[in-house]
C-alpha cells in the first residue's frame, strides 16, 4: 500500500485556501509519523494513545476553534480538516479532541466565569489537563430531559448524586463537566477528580472505539463549592448547544474514516490479481462499489464545506448538523462495510484498517444523536411538526 495522497474527486481543494491545505498536511502528517505505527496495538489492547496528548497540546489541537488562553484560533474549515484527518487515524484519537475541545473547553469559555476559564483553559489546552463531559446516564441517552441526577444547593456547596455513563475519557479526565437537574432546572458543574463521593470507572468488553477511554461516573453525596457551576449553563438548551459543537466536528471526521477505507479498497483491488492475472478493479462490479464510494465522499465533503460557511456566516443551526452528522457518519460506515466486501477475507484482519473504521463507525453513526434522533429533527424542521414522542 502507498501513503495516503487524499482522496478528491471533485475538484474540493480548489475551495481551500493555502492557509487550510497546511492545517490539513500537518494534521495528515502527524497521523502518518506518530498515530498509524502504533494504533493497531493500540486497538488490539483496547489502550487510548495517552503518550500522544502533550504532542497534540503542543501543536494546537486542544481548543483548535477557540480564541483566546493560547488557543489556535482555527477557523471553520481548519477545524473539520483537523477533525477529518485525525478520524482517519481512528475515531478514538478524534473523540478525545472533540471532547476536549467541544464539549468541555468550549462550554467553559461559552458559560464559564473568568476565574474558571483561567483556572482551565490554558491547562486543557496543553493537555496538562484533560476533561470529560457528562450528560448521558443509564436509562437516559437519546432524551436527555429525563436525567435523573440530582445537584442540590446546600449553603455554598451543592451535592451531587446520579450516575453518568458512556462517557469519553471518564477515567482520564481531571475535570468533569456534567449536568443534573436542581429543581426543575438543569444546569452544568465542574467536578474535580478526587472529590470525595465521586468515582469514574471503565466499561470493558467493546467491540467498537477500543483505542478510546469509555466510562461511567457516579456521584454519591458528592459536594462540590457552589462557584463550580458554570455561570451560563443553565438549561438544557446549554448542553445541547454543547453537542452541536461535537456534531460538527464528527461531520467532518467521518470524512477522514471514509476515505481511509476507500483508499484502502481502491489500492488493493488495484494490485490483487484474480481469474486469468487480471486486477480485482478491472471488474465491473468492484468499479460499481468504488464509483459508489467515491461519489458518497465527494456528497459528504461539499456538505460539510457548505456547513462550515454556514457556521462562518452565524448561520448554522442545530438541524443543519444534524443533516451533516447523520449523512456523513451513515456514509462512512456504508463505505467501511463495501470496503471490508472488496477486501474479502483480508478485510476482516487488522493488516488493513477498514473492520477497525467499521467497528468505530457503528458506535459514530450512534452517539452524540443516533441516526434516527437525527432525522426528526430534520423531521421536525421540515413539517413544523414535533414527532420524538
Amino acid at each position: 500500500m502507498f501513503p495516503f495522497q487524499g482522496v478528491d474527486f471533485m475538484g474540493f481543494d480548489d475551495n481551500l485556501s493555502e492557509q487550510q491545505k497546511l492545517v490539513r498536511q500537518t494534521v495528515r502528517e502527524f497521523v502518518e509519523d506518530r498515530v498509524l505505527p502504533l494504533i493497531k496495538n493500540c486497538f488490539r489492547e483496547g489502550r487510548f494513545p495517552a503518550e500522544l496528548i502533550p504532542e497534540m497540546g503542543e501543536m494546537g489541537f486542544l481548543g483548535a476553534s477557540l480564541e483566546g488562553y493560547g488557543c489556535a484560533g482555527m477557523g471553520d474549515v481548519e477545524y473539520g480538516l483537523l477533525m477529518q484527518e485525525l478520524e482517519r487515524g481512528d475515531s478514538g484519537l478524534r473523540s478525545f479532541v472533540s471532547v476536549q475541545s467541544a464539549l468541555v473547553m468550549w462550554p467553559i469559555q461559552e458559560y464559564g466565569s473568568d476565574v474558571q476559564k483561567e483556572r482551565w483553559l490554558p491547562r486543557l489546552r496543553v493537555g496538562k489537563a484533560i476533561g470529560c463531559f457528562g450528560l448521558t446516564e443509564p436509562d437516559f441517552g437519546s432524551n436527555p430531559s429525563g436525567m435523573r441526577m440530582k445537584a442540590v444547593r446546600d449553603g455554598d456547596s451543592y451535592v451531587l448524586n446520579g450516575e453518568k455513563t458512556w462517557i469519553t475519557n471518564g477515567t482520564l479526565a481531571d475535570v468533569a463537566l456534567v449536568w443534573a437537574r436542581e429543581g426543575d432546572e438543569i444546569r452544568g458543574l465542574l467536578v474535580e477528580k478526587g472529590t470525595p463521593g465521586f468515582t469514574a470507572t471503565d466499561i470493558h468488553g467493546k467491540w467498537s472505539m477500543r483505542a478510546s477511554v469509555t466510562s461511567s461516573l457516579s456521584f454519591v453525596d458528592c459536594r462540590i463549592p457552589a462557584e463550580n457551576a458554570l455561570p451560563g449553563a443553565t438549561g438544557l438548551k446549554t448542553a445541547l448547544a454543547c453537542l452541536s459543537q461535537a456534531r460538527y466536528g464528527i461531520g467532518w471526521g467521518c470524512i477522514g474514516a471514509a476515505m481511509d477505507c476507500y483508499e484502502t479498497a481502491r489500492q488493493y483491488t488495484m494490485l490483487r490479481k484474480q481469474f486469468g492475472g487480471r486486477p480485482l478493479a478491472s471488474h465491473q462490479l468492484v468499479q460499481s462499489e468504488l464509483a459508489w464510494m467515491i461519489t458518497e465522499i465527494s456528497k459528504a465533503q461539499f456538505l460539510a464545506l457548505q456547513a462550515a460557511r454556514l457556521r462562518a456566516r452565524g448561520r448554522l443551526k442545530y438541524f443543519h448538523i444534524s443533516m451533516l452528522k447523520r449523512n456523513n457518519a451513515w456514509m462512512a460506515l456504508e463505505v467501511a462495510r463495501r470496503a471490508r466486501d472488496l477486501l474479502g477475507a483480508n478485510g476482516i484482519t487488522d493488516e488493513y484498517p477498514v473492520f477497525r473504521h467499521m467497528a468505530n463507525l457503528e458506535t459514530v453513526k450512534t452517539y452524540e444523536g443516533t441516526d434516527n434522533i437525527h432525522a426528526l429533527v430534520i423531521g421536525q424542521k421540515v413539517t413544523g411538526l414535533a414527532a420524538f414522542s
